[in-house]
């Protein structure tokens, strides 16, 4: 019994050192021989009922390496999971997926696959962006321009391209594009930013950026530069400017995010250059007015026209009026005043316009400046049309007034006097006011009385600055008996005051004679009623200016007399009668009143 128990158990120990030398993986089981008899029973029922080979723990040992080659298979796809932070999820359903039940070796080994595979597409995702660049600012980039290097370019540029200015002008706007060329669309959105300004702060954009020292070395030269060049490089910037607004007008049809989206490349180097060109040599735009207001066609539309396009050119008017308020003031006259008056015109265009002019007007001695130079270089900062347009914005029908009239009203005073101001007597004034007399005499005889009355006081003020003013009156007196009726009431009305300015009265005393032969004429033949009571009014008010010139001739007749007595006496008074030239009195006389 002992020998058999002996062999028993050195076969047991056998089998399990050579299970240990092959598929323990260092793993060793202690077993007890006792114990092994006790079991030896039952280890042989479930090994029966199995239907297995005959080692007791053939079936445990199984399992047991199931589970271990679950678990290096586990341990080795955590491993690889562990390099993507995306993979934790995947892991854990995984383990999920283990404990459900015991399942073979070729779901495990399926189950690997697809986790690395999956480590792999999160790895891809979870790449890191590149890093962004910083963004610049206006501000920035404007600060980083040396005014000494700025001179080198330009001084280098006038040598190499002497005799081509218009190439000059071109390098000198890749300098500031190189320097502004970090700023991107999104830190200088001039569409925007010009259509939410006013234009008093327009008018600082982008320049306030700029250093004293560079704004003086850019002056400076460019005040060397032919205002031929000069025209011309203003054309070109402009059309470069429209040509980003209509890029970005394009963009923002079928975009939602901004019409600034349109375009990546800042615009803001464009603008600086040409704000500087037009601060130094406000004559540049006035070189290329004609073009701006006759314009050419683009694309079937107005290059230069149109309510989007406004806001720059009065940008640009307002950049000339800070170097000179008198180009600044005939620039609005000739090109953005018509507007208003056009078809094209509309409250936004009237509010940007009215600004302009009202920036213009508040500067430092404003008045004095423009009335002082009313006329440059022979044409008229406020021509007679630009009056007329005025006129009538400022004295509408009371059913036509809008907000604007009232600003209107603020500054006709100003620009009235601007318009009438002149070398009184001189030939350019005397064609001036024959062409305001014009539309004068038909505007005093509309039906508004505001209107009426400050006509027929421009019309009085064009009589005593012109003597063929009176012909001229004379001339259309018939067919604009309601201007006459209105200027002879005011001329009856105020006539101590007038009579003054209208000195001497001669040509006033000859027309008033010619509208009474006119008005009992028109009396006697006039079928229309209307019009036979205007004859009867303008008759009133020729009889009472009649007889005031006739008492102020009396005046001066007996004046006259009276000179000549007191001529007379000093001559008998004299002791030397033989040195007066009799002959010359009555010549004397005739200088100084008229009979």
């Amino acid at each position: 019994m002992d020998s058999f128990e002996s062999n028993e158990n050195h076969q047991i120990a056998g089998n399990i050192n050579t299970h240990s030398n092959t598929n323990d993986h260092g793993w060793q089981k202690v077993t007890y021989a006792k114990r092994q008899r006790k079991q030896k029973p039952a280890a042989h029922s479930a090994a029966n009922n199995s239907n297995d080979n005959n080692e007791p723990n053939n079936v445990f040992r199984s399992l047991e390496l199931q589970s271990e080659d679950r678990r290096l298979k586990i341990i080795e796809s955590q491993r690889v999971a562990a390099n993507a932070v995306a993979v934790a999820d995947t892991r854990s359903r995984s383990k999920h997926h283990r404990s459900d039940g015991d399942e073979g070796d070729d779901y495990d080994s399926d189950d690997t696959g697809s986790l690395e595979e999956n480590a792999k597409a999160d790895e891809k995702k979870v790449k890191q962006k590149k890093p962004k660049k910083p963004k610049v600012t206006v501000t920035e980039a404007a600060a980083k321009i040396d005014a000494a290097d700025l001179a080198t370019f330009l001084s280098d540029i006038s040598g190499s391209y002497e005799g081509q200015q218009e190439i000059q002008l071109m390098r000198f706007a890749d300098y500031f594009g190189r320097a502004f060329s970090a700023v991107n669309s999104s830190q200088f959105p001039w569409v925007k930013m010009f259509r939410e300004n006013t234009v008093a702060r327009l008018a600082d954009i982008p320049l306030s950026h700029i250093s004293e020292a560079v704004y003086k070395t850019s002056a400076d030269w460019i005040n060397q530069r032919s205002i031929v060049a000069l025209g011309s490089f203003v054309l070109w910037s402009l059309d470069s400017i429209l040509a980003d607004l209509a890029s970005q007008q394009g963009g923002s049809k079928g975009s939602k995010k901004g019409a600034q989206q349109a375009s990546s490349k800042s615009q803001v180097a464009m603008f600086v250059v040409l704000a500087l060109v037009l601060r130094r040599k406000p004559d540049a735009l006035v070189n290329v007015l004609p073009t701006l207001r006759e314009g050419s066609k683009y694309q079937g539309q107005d290059k230069y026209q149109g309510q989007d396009k406004l806001v720059v050119i009065v940008w640009m008017i307002a950049q000339a009026s800070h170097g000179d308020l008198a180009v600044g003031l005939y620039s609005w006259a000739h090109n953005l005043l018509p507007i208003m008056s056009g078809k094209s015109s509309n409250p936004q265009s009237r509010d940007i316009i009215l600004q302009l002019v009202e920036k213009i007007l508040s500067a430092p001695k404003a008045r004095s400046i423009l009335v002082s130079g009313a006329v440059r270089k022979g044409e008229r900062l406020m021509p007679p049309s630009a009056l007329e347009i005025l006129l009538r914005a400022t004295f509408p029908p009371s059913s036509a007034r809008i907000k604007a009239t009232e600003r209107f009203a603020a500054i006709y005073p100003s620009l009235k006097e601007v318009a009438l101001a002149g070398a009184s007597g001189s030939k350019a004034m005397k064609q001036v006011s024959q062409q305001i007399l014009s539309f004068a005499l038909k505007a005093a005889g509309e039906s508004i009385p505001e209107l009426s009355k400050e006509a027929a006081g421009i019309s009085i003020w064009c009589l005593t600055e012109n003597a063929d003013c009176y012909k001229q009156w004379d001339k259309v007196y018939q067919d604009n008996l309601e201007s006459s009726v209105a200027i002879l009431k005011r001329l009856t009305e105020e006539w101590k005051e007038l009579s003054v300015k209208m000195a001497p009265l001669d040509p006033l005393r000859e027309t008033i004679k010619n509208f009474r032969q006119k008005n009992e004429k028109g009396m006697e033949t006039e079928a229309d009623a209307a019009r036979q009571a205007l004859f009867r009014d303008a008759d009133k008010y020729s009889k009472v200016l009649s007889g005031k010139l006739s008492h102020g001739h009396g005046c001066l007749k007996g004046m006259a007399v009276a000179i000549v007595a007191l001529a007379a006496g000093a001559a008998v008074m004299s002791s030397n009668l033989e040195s007066w030239d009799w002959k010359e009195l009555p010549v004397f006389i005739s200088s100084q009143f008229s009979f």
